[in-house]
This record gives C-alpha cells, structure tokens and sequence, in this order.
C-alpha cells in the first residue's frame, strides 16, 4: 500500500499532510515515527495508573501529533478525550472515549504497518532529506 493508500484506510487527509508539509517524502518520514512514538503506551499506563495529571499530558500530546498528520479520527478521538482529562478527574463517559481512542489509534497502526516497505524505509538507505538526525 502506498502513502494517499494508507491515508485513505485510516480515514486521514492525505492532500492536506501534503500540503501542510512541503511534500510527500516528509509525511513518508513522520508516519514511520509514529509507530515508535510513545504518547499512547504513556496514555495507557498513566489511565491504568489513574494519573490523570500524565493521562492528561499523554492524550494533549496524541492530539497534537495526530493534528500535525492529518489522522483526523485519532485526533478527534483524542482531543475529546484530552478535553475530558484536563479536569484532573476520572469520569464514567470516559470509558468510552478511551476505547474509542484505543480503536482509532489501532486503525492507524495497522494502515501504517500495511504501508510498502520502502515508503517505510525498510529497504535501501537513507531518502530524500534523510541523512543523519531525527
């Protein structure tokens, strides 16, 4: 599966990442570092924990990653979730607004993970712009 591919799977706006962007190439490099971006194990672990304070922190930082992409389920997700936490206070409805964060976020993981090894960089060296650093 190719990048607008990948897009159209998990319900994102492949032409406005582009264009937010400057081009492909890099939306290629910070879909790969989605996987590996800790926010929503931190999310997870700090509900599970009942840390809302990190809780908090951890679904503002999903929100603002999933911004920047353009994975608007995941970020409509977690925006009502984050909206709920930053009361500091578990409530009942939040339940649900995390299992439907835990759905959309698993959406993307697997679109990501059905991309084409090269659009994840899996074979041949460093692309475009690529060279050393994050």
């Amino acid at each position: 599966m190719d990048l607008k591919e990948c897009y159209a799977a998990l319900g994102g706006d492949y032409e406005g990442v582009v264009a937010r962007l400057g081009g492909e190439w890099l939306v290629q490099r910070f879909v790969r570092k989605f996987l590996a971006d800790g926010s929503y194990d931190l999310l997870c672990q700090s509900l599970e924990e009942e840390n809302y304070k990190d809780a908090f922190r951890a679904a503002h930082t999903l929100k603002g990653i999933c911004q920047s992409l353009h994975f608007t389920q995941l970020y409509e997700s977690s925006s009502s979730l984050c909206d709920m936490l930053r009361t500091g206070a578990w409530r009942p409805e939040i339940d649900g607004m995390v299992a439907q964060v835990e759905a959309d976020h698993k959406k993307i993981v697997k679109a990501v993970q059905g991309l084409d090894p090269e659009v994840l960089g899996v074979t041949g060296g460093a692309s475009r712009g690529e060279e050393g650093g994050a």
